[in-house]
């Protein structure tokens, strides 16, 4: 039934095939590509210079689902597994042998994508006590969305009769496709996506009915109750006063939403990983207000059309911000974060991290500095087989769960030397017994053109530059250094600079073994 089945891939609930979410995409409009707004941060090396890496710190997880730190200073994270348990992992102690809770008698873990998907407690948690599960219910996997209010933070075992169901939405059809994440917003209303229903092609026609809440992102506000509801629909969601529509919707057209974040540290805005159905997976990058806005499916997925009957006239699809090919680079994309930590914040703040089920890849985005600019984005190298989730911590650091292994990954960054942007030939044009003179060519190997130009590098000898011709120079120690004239301070992409030199020597005459430009090293 599923593409991911079909190829012999294992995914876990929510993941490949419950990732099987199709990517949105569609004619940019003005609630197209986003482009939002965010927060300043200091410059980092670009992507082609980042590395991420993977370190094992825990193990014996049971198809790991989904990661969530408190905000209650316990320094812990809780991860919920597909069988209807949560696990506590502590940096000191290690992952806790007894789960925090245990819900296994009421969660539907028939077909690869249903069971226990997702987790997060209220902000405040040590004050709020109040945990949100989202998770398939028996006997028809009904997609539920229940929470359970503690008696201190630090309670443990939750008793499982706290139980308090705030939502649910029939799912019995197909198994797969069922979303789950859950996540508080900078607004402080609570958001949780479910899949199109399951199936493939959008059976249910799902993705663009505002009738339904399969397909979608939801936003509640669940500090109060209205009516009969548990819960009650702010007041400024798109959909409130749209007859036929459920008022619950934030975005729609999306075919399966594993993961998304909000950007908390940053603008606030919502990243969102959507997998495809088998030609595109994408990644989606939404402003903090931009309720309603259509993701595409299932006219859409990624940056084609799918399906042109379910294509409405006139209507307004967000445009991915990411998107790679299913079965050539991966097969399920999993969402994660927007690096905010401390750590690693000189080389990767700002920095969206996503991966793969199937390839494990590093995907990393960053949106533009201006509004209307382009996204900088990458794959990097495979970070771990089978991941599912990505969390972060109290302190914005990055971990990573991964599937049957059942491995818990603490995420790092890191940095390669930027490449060469320029080229150095050196030639000693004439020697004789206590001199020489050299000629010095500088190629601007890269992208930009030079305007200034500082050329330096040390003599292995003991050799002393004197006159200069085409440049200023000077030496202190071995170290010489040779400024542009006048006359030739610009090398344009492609271009070349030259300048020769007297100097004297004493013994042997060995060439420089490396050269600067500007304080960048030179190949």
């Amino acid at each position: 039934m599923l593409r991911r089945q079909s190829l012999g891939r294992l995914c876990l609930a929510g993941t490949a095939a419950i990732l099987a979410p199709l990517v949105a995409f569609g004619a940019p409009s003005a609630a197209g590509q986003p482009a939002p707004e965010r927060a300043e941060v200091a410059a980092v090396p670009p992507l082609d210079q980042l590395t991420v890496s993977t370190t094992q710190v825990a193990f014996g997880l049971q198809r790991p689902t989904a990661i969530f730190a408190p905000d209650d200073g316990s320094g812990r994270l809780l991860i919920a597994e597909k069988q209807g348990t949560i696990r506590v992992y502590h940096p000191d102690t290690g992952l806790a042998a007894e789960p925090l809770l245990n819900i296994i008698d009421r969660v539907d873990t028939s077909g690869n994508e249903r069971g226990l998907l997702g987790l997060v407690t209220t902000p405040n948690f040590a004050q709020t006590r109040t945990l949100y599960v989202a998770y398939t219910a028996l006997p028809a996997g009904t997609v539920t969305l229940s929470r359970f209010t503690l008696d201190s933070a630090g309670q443990q075992p939750i008793p499982a009769n706290r139980e308090q169901v705030v939502l649910t939405q029939a799912h019995s059809e197909y198994s797969n496709h069922n979303g789950g994440h859950v996540a508080f917003g900078p607004d402080g209303y609570l958001y949780w996506s479910i899949g199109d229903g399951g199936g493939s092609d959008d059976v249910l026609n799902s993705g663009q009915s505002l009738n339904t809440l399969l397909g979608k992102i939801l936003r509640i506000d669940v500090n109060r109750a209205c009516g009969t509801q548990r819960y009650c629909v702010p007041a400024d969601n798109p959909f409130v006063n749209r007859a036929g529509a459920r008022p619950e919707i934030w975005t729609y057209g999306l075919r399966n939403p594993w993961k998304f974040s909000h950007d908390l540290g940053g603008d606030g805005s919502l990243w969102i990983a959507d997998v495809g159905q088998g030609t595109w997976e994408e990644i989606d990058h939404l402003r903090a207000n931009q309720g309603g806005a259509n993701l595409g499916w299932s006219c859409r997925e990624g940056p084609v059309v799918f399906n042109q009957a379910r294509c409405q006239s006139g209507a307004q699809y967000v445009e991915p911000v990411y998107s790679y090919r299913t079965s050539a680079e991966g097969c399920a994309v999993i969402g994660g974060y927007v690096y905010r930590g401390d750590e690693f914040a000189d080389i990767a703040t700002g920095t969206y991290l996503a991966t793969d089920y199937c390839s494990g890849t590093a995907f990393v985005v960053r949106p533009p500095a201006t509004p209307g600019g382009t996204y900088a984005t990458r794959a990097l190298t495979e970070l771990t087989i089978q991941p599912t989730s990505i969390g972060q911590d109290a302190n914005g650091e990055l971990y990573l769960v991964n599937d049957l292994p059942g491995q818990l990954h603490k995420i790092s960054f890191g940095t390669t030397a930027p490449p060469a942007a320029c080229r150095v030939s050196y030639r000693v044009d004439q020697q004789w017994g206590t001199g020489f003179n050299a000629t010095v060519t500088v190629t601007n190997t890269g992208t930009q053109p030079v305007s200034g130009w500082t050329v330096g590098w040390t003599f292995p000898a003991a050799q002393r530059a004197g006159t200069f011709y085409n440049a200023r120079g000077s030496q202190q120690g071995a170290v010489v250094t040779a400024r542009n004239a006048t006359w030739n301070p610009n090398i344009a992409p492609g271009g070349t600079v030259q300048f020769s030199f007297l100097a004297s020597n004493t013994g042997p005459n060995p060439a420089p073994t490396a050269f600067t430009l500007n304080g960048n090293a030179c190949g």
